[in-house]
């Protein structure tokens, strides 16, 4: 397999029991490792100012952050949104990232439709801040609602230039569909995906000894725009650390790292 141009990122969730005890102090670990790319999930009390400062210092890019939504009202969600945002225009993120929307086990149309003016005002926040703005998935956003995926129905009727696709292909997997199918169909709207794998049992395995089929997707990103490759692992063999460094090692074995 050929080199890729997609640099290779991990989301800092990854190594959560670790960035509890010393945020910055992981960042050092992760730049350690190799890595090219963070995408966060909280920042710890850290200042985007001295945390701009370390990415700086150690050659980190930050592209992406996962930003949770206040779904109880528009107007909850708007006040804690405007905080992210503000924050996030300071960092210099490109990406502002919803990774998970509330519905209930088996959705109606109006359950998932109910879900879309929160997703659009989020967007147009952050559209208007000058970032993009992105869905990321679980496997519940697969399940059929009047024959469609819910996925499907979210990136239909909100328009492509509103929301990207941070489609994590592990989750894509479990909801039973198949991650080439999803990244070719919404091609030039999938700026970053996750890489999550799971074994015969659906439960995470170390990145590479699981059945998600990456490889497919890793041939066809240059077509479906794909530019970040982002290593999120929530269970471990050994330790969030050496998971992190294996994910690393799968993707040298494939030729995939720059450098």
């Amino acid at each position: 397999m050929a080199k890729a141009s997609q640099q290779i990122g991990i989301q800092m969730y990854t190594l959560r029991d670790q960035t509890e005890r010393d945020f910055l102090g992981t960042l050092g670990k992760v730049a350690e490792m190799g890595y090219q790319a963070v995408e966060f999930a909280g920042y710890f009390g850290v200042s985007a100012g001295e945390l701009r400062r370390t990415l700086d210092r150690l050659g980190l890019a930050a592209p992406s952050a996962h930003v949770g939504l206040d779904f109880s009202s528009l107007d909850n969600m708007e006040r804690a949104l405007a905080k992210e945002i503000e924050y996030a225009k300071e960092l210099g993120l490109q990406y502002m990232i919803t990774p998970s929307a509330p519905l209930p086990q088996n959705p109606s149309m109006e359950d998932v439709t109910a879900v879309i003016p929160f997703l659009e005002k989020a967007s147009a926040m952050v559209r208007a801040a000058g970032l993009q703005y992105g869905y990321h998935n679980h496997d519940y956003e697969f399940a059929e609602v009047d024959g469609k995926a819910v996925i499907d129905i979210w990136l239909e009727q909100i328009p492509a230039e509103h929301m990207f696709a941070e489609f994590d292909l592990g989750w894509v997997h479990r909801g039973g569909a198949r991650p080439i199918d999803y990244v070719s169909r919404y091609a030039g709207r999938v700026p970053l995906v996750h890489i999550k794998d799971f074994g015969a049992n659906n439960e995470e395995t170390d990145l590479g000894k699981g059945q998600v089929d990456f490889r497919s997707v890793f041939e066809a990103a240059e077509k479906s725009g794909i530019l970040y490759y982002i290593v999120e692992q929530e269970a471990y063999a050994v330790s969030s650390l050496e998971s992190a460094k294996e994910a690393l090692g799968y993707f040298r074995g494939l030729g995939l790292m720059q450098g």
